[in-house]
């Protein structure tokens, strides 16, 4: 091969890098303002920044908070200008400490777009409001749990005003973040309580919203916790159900419900002591295991239909009092717990839902439930002394919405089933609500969803959604036996 003179060959190497760089996509205001995360910001494709703003928006000399802002560019040359910003659950989960599972979930959206997460003021490293509980401990007392949070109700009051992490604030904070980062429009993604985040966002701020995807549905009416025992009673039936439904399950646990039914009773009369191997720290000690750390575990599993599969298995160990099992399930969810500011969930519980639940109205919802009223009626203590944001009456209304929307609801969900979605459906006018067949609590992971909320976003409309892929959604096949589910694989009827 000839070879280019080293004059051509200097001035050929030029043009091509100059070329090249021609072809690449500016970079948008978002990235001008941030900087390269580093590994312990965030992931190192991503920039990270933050931005401040005032604790009480009303008072201009007052105490400031600095936001984290996590983006992650869209990967295509010239990606859509309309960014797809992450709403976090909870109350109390910082959305841009979330990044690194976001970015592996959301590929496939980050291709077109980017991706904007924001620490909601009192979450992440947003001045989070945290209370770190006695991890060694397995069986505190809602007693001992409340005097802890009196504790972090002293540590917080000394770095923020409790009264202004409510969600309306918080929302007001991010289109702040919107318009810094140079964005016009943007598309919102909430899931669990970021739906009711993605709602009011787009109340106040809907001009400046292309589309919204709520995930498993939380509106501001909801009035947490009121019917968790309800709706978590729906999720058990249906697993009780499905179990009666798949052979394997039938024949491996029979009269489940029942057996349920006894050994909860049973803890209600007399909690079992036992001893344990900490889950966590390896080291053995002696525990009371009571009615409501089992029903909470319950609970606590029906959210995912992974560890569904595992609770005819588990009910049956902890007939012969081996509870390791579901004290093993408990600790699955510290990675969630590492990840939310209990300051920041009581000051919007409190405030926004807690002063609307009527006195035995608690009691009448938990009526004949597996989780009873207890576990609710402590979630709602810490409001008897828990400061309180002022929440203007108009806030609980449902106004019709013109954005268009994608509603996605799981199925077999414990704490967001359908029946909540289609409430937000029958007033925004230009939405979709799809419930996911054999899906519990978040849908974005299950089946082809994340693919249809891709498709959703492109077009900006739900008219026109292909979702038969979604129909093909089944539920996690039970365990019936420590291996896992029947090797031949049982059928279901």
């Amino acid at each position: 091969m000839q070879r280019v003179p080293a004059k051509t060959e200097g001035l050929l190497v030029a043009t091509l890098l100059f070329s090249g760089c021609s072809g690449f996509r500016h970079q948008p205001a978002a990235v001008d303002r941030l900087k390269p995360c580093s590994h312990t910001e965030g992931p190192t494709d991503a920039y990270c920044g933050t931005f401040e703003v005032l604790e009480n928006r009303a008072a201009p000399a007052g105490r400031k908070i600095a936001l984290k802002i996590v983006v992650l560019p869209g990967l295509r040359r010239n990606a859509a200008p309309d960014p797809l910003f992450f709403l976090a659950g909870g109350p109390g989960q910082g959305a841009a400490k979330l990044a690194k599972g976001v970015r592996e979930l959301f590929r496939n959206v980050q291709i077109d777009r980017d991706l904007v997460l924001v620490d909601q003021r009192g979450t992440g490293d947003s001045n989070p409001l945290n209370c770190k509980h006695n991890e060694e401990k397995l069986d505190p007392t809602p007693e001992e749990s409340l005097e802890k949070l009196r504790d972090c109700l002293a540590a917080d009051q000394s770095k923020a005003d409790l009264r202004f992490y409510t969600t309306t604030i918080a929302m007001d904070d991010l289109d702040d973040v919107r318009r810094y980062l140079g964005y016009s429009k943007i598309n919102l993604y909430g899931g669990s309580y970021g739906t009711r985040a993605a709602i009011v966002y787009t109340r106040r701020h809907g001009p400046n919203v292309r589309s919204v995807v709520l995930d498993g549905v939380a509106p501001t009416d909801m009035r947490l916790p009121l019917y968790m025992a309800r709706d978590g009673q729906r999720a058990m039936d249906l697993m009780l159900r499905d179990c009666e439904q798949d052979t394997g399950c039938k024949q491996r646990f029979p009269s489940l419900g029942e057996r349920l039914a006894r050994l909860l009773d049973r803890l209600e009369k007399q909690p079992q002591r036992v001893h344990v191997t900490h889950p966590r720290t390896g080291i053995g000690l002696d525990i009371d295991v009571r009615r409501l750390m089992i029903s909470g575990a319950l609970f606590g599993a029906l959210y995912a239909p992974q560890s569904t599969a595992l609770l005819p298995l588990l009910i049956e160990r902890a007939e012969k009092n081996d509870f390791a099992g579901f004290l093993a399930l408990g600790s699955v969810n510290d990675g969630v717990a590492d990840n939310m500011s209990e300051g920041m969930h009581f000051s919007v519980v409190c405030s926004e839902d807690a002063p609307r639940i009527l006195k035995g109205s608690i009691q009448q919802e938990a009526k004949d439930t597996f989780i009873g009223s207890e576990m609710a009626e402590w979630r709602v203590r810490p409001c008897d002394f828990w400061p309180r944001g002022d929440v203007d009456q108009a806030y609980y209304e449902s106004p019709q919405i013109d954005v268009p929307a994608l509603i996605l609801s799981g199925e077999l969900d414990p704490v967001t089933p359908p029946t909540w979605g289609q409430q937000v459906a029958s007033h925004w006018t230009n939405s979709r609500h799809i419930v996911v067949p054999g899906t519990g609590h978040g849908t974005i992971a299950s089946g082809c969803v994340v693919n249809v909320l891709r498709q959703f976003v492109n077009q900006g409309s739900a008219a026109n959604l292909n979702v038969d892929c979604v129909q093909r959604v089944r539920r996690a096949p039970f365990f019936l036996g420590p291996s896992g589910p029947d090797p031949q694989g049982a059928t279901r009827q």
